[in-house]
């Protein structure tokens, strides 16, 4: 069967840089961080007391009082970006057909701040057994997409994707392979996290993967950088609006890029280390330009997972080298967790629209806070350090990888009709 193409028509972000996706790219582009000291909770006591956390959001502004007893943290940031992509993407929910559109939304951890707060109520009583009736739905990682198909009325394949900090390009992936086969004319799809509370800062604190860098907090992540001691914490929620190219045009909706290809591959090595010479990261950039019917050559930008782990850089700068060989001085690259810290399972699709905008402004967003090059990372690099750089962008790439091993890459490109 011929494959359908398929488009993005719209974009939602609430992000530690700003809770729309304008405010998003214009941080982005200006280099701000993100990272400020935890008001979430008494970070005190912990190795890490700050994080990139959303700001300025009041959830009493978005839901009703009822309604926010079924909603963890990141289901409201899931809602709060998807309302913001589907007014984007102007799809008219009165006339579009709701058996065509189908939601697939991930989270890497899900309702871990629920689970905690049940848990710790529980122990602290007399051991009856009181917890909330909306524990398990508020707290399971596949309820995020639950949320958006009621509150629409969509009706489409339905379900959420698990797979650490990889879950949300899994997602649009998932995505845009069902638009490609004709299972649907429109998906809903993206990623949300909100694990900035005590077990998610004490647990990533107990595996040293979080920088505990706390007097210069502001600059704490810096991917690349010889200093680098570890990622610092995000949070948030990025939407994406995906549709067949042919009801898009129809419509006379407005597109962003087309998704021309995307890759899996699994490391197969550790639990939380990636394979120390690059083999699962230089496998999926390999697999996504296969699909996509392109060469290393045909790729401009790579938004780099680049989370500012001793290891993880190294591994991912030796799966570009393999890939891309020569021309991997040509592309620019950029880590642009630098900014907006990790948002876990959310990192994906906030670093998608990251890629959208530099497809559709010619300019890449930097990778701040590096100032001391890695001996072990190629310094002839285009790594983009600490200020936004203009060039022509035609083609991008973005790169996820999770724990467990998981490796997802998607490729974006200017629509040609």
């Amino acid at each position: 069967m011929e494959l359908k193409r398929v488009v993005v028509t719209g974009l939602g972000a609430l992000t530690p840089l700003g809770n729309t996706v304008n405010e998003f790219w214009e941080a982005l582009k200006n280099g701000v961080s993100g990272s400020e000291l935890i008001t979430h909770f008494d970070a005190e006591k912990f190795k890490t007391k700050f994080g990139c956390e959303v700001k300025n959001f009041d959830p009493k502004d978005h839901f009703e009082r009822k309604e926010l007893r079924k909603l963890d943290r990141y289901s409201q940031y899931a809602l709060v970006a998807t309302e913001e992509a589907i007014a984007d993407s102007g799809i008219d929910l009165e006339k579009v057909d709701k058996d065509r559109v189908g939601v697939i939304y991930g989270s890497g951890i899900g309702g871990l701040e629920t689970f905690m707060n049940e848990a710790m109520h529980y122990y602290k009583g007399d051991g009856t057994p009181r917890f909330s009736p909306f524990f398990i739905p508020k707290m399971i990682s596949n309820i995020a997409a639950g949320h958006i198909s009621i509150r629409y009325g969509f009706r489409g394949p339905n379900f959420g994707t698990i797979s650490a900090c990889a879950t949300s390009t899994n997602a649009l992936l998932d995505a845009y392979n069902y638009i490609r086969l004709d299972k649907a004319n429109i998906f809903v799809s993206g990623g949300s996290e909100a694990s900035i509370n005590p077990a998610g800062v004490g647990g990533f604190n107990a595996m040293q993967a979080i920088s505990t860098n706390n007097e210069n907090y502001k600059t704490a992540s810096k991917p690349f950088d010889v200093n680098r001691d570890g990622f610092v914490m995000g949070e948030g929620a990025g939407t994406l609006i995906l549709e067949e190219y042919h009801h898009a045009i129809k419509r006379g909706a407005n597109i962003y890029a087309e998704i021309a290809g995307g890759g899996l591959s699994a490391d197969a090595y550790h639990l939380t280390a990636p394979h120390p010479e690059g083999l699962g990261a230089a496998l999926v950039m390999k697999n996504a330009l296969e699909d996509a019917g392109m060469k290393p050559e045909d790729i401009d930008y790579i938004n780099v997972h680049g989370t500012a782990t001793p290891r993880g850089d190294i591994s991912e700068i030796l799966g570009i080298l393999k890939v891309f060989g020569e021309h991997s001085y040509k592309m620019n690259i950029s880590a642009t967790k630098s900014m907006t810290g990790h948002l876990l399972g959310a990192a994906g699709a906030a670093e998608v629209i990251a890629c959208l905008f530099a497809l559709k402004y010619g300019i890449i967003p930097p990778t701040i806070n590096h100032s001391t090059y890695d001996p072990e990372i190629d310094n002839k690099l285009n790594l983009t350090l600490n200020k936004a750089q203009k060039r022509e962008v035609n083609v991008v790439m973005s790169n996820t990888f999770g724990f467990g091993g998981h490796n997802a890459s998607i490729i974006l490109k200017k629509l040609v009709n």
